[in-house]
């Protein structure tokens, strides 16, 4: 990476200056090399001195000329100066820039890729909604989050493992077992009702409904308790076909669906508790077993076992968790939870280390709380049920890739707007279509050209000289950077960021260098710089889980 290149020569330069002892003999602090949002500052700038001044005590200007003169840039930098209040900026080399739509056209739909992760294997969890209803809006932001870092990953080295952990077990199942064989019980005419702390939504009596229908009465003529069970049975199987289908309209695809009762069959449970009772950090104390998080540093201890001897959700967590690091070894495990789970991660952490594993394996990317609109309206409830606004609605008005970039358009810890009504329309200030309208017009330009037998294979780059040209080629340029930053940060919302700056580059190129001309080199020169523009956008576009339209 650039970047890595240029913070290299800036440290070489600061050593070569406290050899000659221009400078004090002070620690190098971690050494930045960042973007200048101005680009009258450079294509690069540090503030380096600023950060060295206190140490050195010496004036940040100082240091930063100090530091210049040592510089040995590389051959691809046109020049190194400095600015006010102590940065030191760098300009890259138009012919040099040029050169790079070779490179890009070379690497093809690999442009992007780095070997960052080296193969190290990552486990990306999200979604894993207890199968007791249908995904709603907020399921479908931590979707596209997860599958998202998933591609990205991927692309940069890491074998990678997208995961769906089902809660089939517990109280909230035989609640949900419960419930459906009430509304089953109404559908075949018997009076009965749900359970006060069942599940109500109308969508429980259509389940009923179809269960009725293609299976009758049959459930009726079990003991009550065993109907219950085998109904909540054959409903989360059909709930989970209704999720993976839904998931599909999203784009979005698992490995492995993984079950919670497997834990218990497999016996990874009860391993998992004995390596924590031979560790010592089980007690029993008021009828329950608790792990003792206070003695790892938590606030509070953590039940496993109720005092009715049912595991917690928390033990089962533990279990998966062991799974996880002990047997499937996973070297990072990303986990994509909900808001409500923020209270569960320091404790994850403590077990971790009380299973001999290091916590930091483990990344927890809690997911903000989304607000559905229609303009300034607040959408709560569906027009066509009555209950939540199901994902399933959303993909269908507003389309897959809209869902998709919008939910990736705000960190994951702040709270978004979803505004249905800017997501269908077809203008500029909708970004979705403001960034597919860029590669449909790039595809519309290389089917011109194709059509007019215009065979560009042999353009010379080196006539990209101008500064839209330019500038798009510094845009471009930039790609493997973004999924380098993505995969350290886990945070995927620079993809979109990335591919709206890109396509505003791009069109402004386009409305400034006409591309196929009488010129025929520079025609040539050009439709390579715009195929170098549709890898670019193609890629960013295919990370995120969209799709790339040839016409619009």
């Amino acid at each position: 990476m650039l970047k890595e290149e240029l913070a290299s020569c800036l440290r070489q330069a600061v050593l070569k200056a406290q050899q000659e002892g221009v400078l004090a003999a002070a620690a190098l602090p971690e050494v930045l090399v960042e973007h200048p949002q101005n680009p009258e500052h450079g294509d690069f700038a540090s503030g380096l001195p600023l950060r060295m001044a206190r140490a050195m005590r010496m004036a940040p200007m100082v240091i930063a000329e100090k530091v210049s003169e040592h510089i040995v840039p590389p051959p691809k930098v046109d020049r190194v100066w400095v600015a006010p209040p102590g940065f030191i900026n760098f300009t890259l080399r138009g012919d040099w820039l040029s050169t790079e739509v070779e490179s890009i056209l070379a690497a093809g739909e690999s442009y992007g890729d780095t070997e960052l992760g080296k193969g190290k294997r990552v486990q990306v969890e999200f979604v894993s909604v207890n199968p007791t209803g249908p995904l709603h809006v907020g399921h479908g932001r931590g979707a596209v989050l997860g599958s998202t870092l998933a591609n990205v990953l991927t692309a940069s080295g890491y074998g990678v493992e997208k995961e769906y952990y089902i809660n089939d077990m517990g109280n909230q199942i035989a609640t949900f077992g419960r419930s459906l064989y009430a509304r089953y019980q109404q559908c075949l005419g018997r009076e009965t009702e749900v359970p006060s702390d069942g599940y109500h939504g109308g969508y429980m009596i259509d389940l009923a409904k179809e269960i009725v229908q293609e299976q009758g009465d049959r459930f009726l003529s079990l003991p009550e308790s065993d109907g219950a069970s085998q109904l909540g049975e054959v409903g989360v199987a059909r709930m989970l076909r209704g999720i993976k289908q839904d998931l599909e309209l999203l784009n979005v695809v698992f490995d492995i669906w993984f079950s919670e009762s497997s834990l218990h069959q497999g016996g990874q449970y009860n391993k998992a508790m004995e390596l924590l009772q031979s560790g010592g950090y089980v007690v029993e104390k008021a009828n329950a077993t608790w792990f003792e998080s206070s003695a790892l540093g938590e606030d509070k201890d953590n039940v496993l076992v109720r005092s009715d001897g049912s595991p917690t959700y928390f033990a089962s967590d533990i279990a998966y968790h062991y799974n996880k690091f002990l047997e499937r070894k996973f070297d990072q495990v990303i986990n994509i939870w909900g808001a409500d789970h923020q209270g569960h991660v320091p404790r994850m952490k403590a077990v971790l280390r009380a299973l001999g594993c290091d916590p930091e394996q483990l990344k927890v990317i809690i997911c903000q709380l989304v607000t559905l609109r229609r303009g300034e309206e607040v959408v709560k409830v569906s027009k066509r049920s009555g209950d939540i606004v199901t994902l399933k609605e959303v993909i269908e008005e507003v389309g897959p890739d809209a869902c998709r970039f919008i939910f990736l358009s705000r960190s994951a810890d702040s709270q978004m707007d979803f505004d249905i009504e800017l997501a269908k329309r077809q203008s500029a200030e909708n970004p979705v279509y403001y960034v597919q309208y860029a590669h449909a017009r790039i595809a519309s330009i290389l089917r011109l050209a194709e059509q007019r037998d215009i065979d560009y294979s042999r353009g010379d780059v080196s006539l990209l000289a101008t500064e839209p040209e330019l500038t798009l080629i510094r845009r471009l340029i930039l790609l493997p950077e973004i999924v380098e930053r993505v995969a350290v940060t886990l945070e995927p919302h620079h993809l979109p960021y990335y591919a709206q700056d890109l396509a505003t580059v791009f069109h402004s190129f386009y409305k400034q260098c006409r591309v196929v001309s009488d010129d025929e080199p520079l025609t040539k020169a050009r439709l390579k710089l715009v195929r170098a523009s549709q890898i670019a956008l193609a890629k960013t576009l295919r990370l995120m889980g969209m799709s790339t339209p040839e016409k619009m």
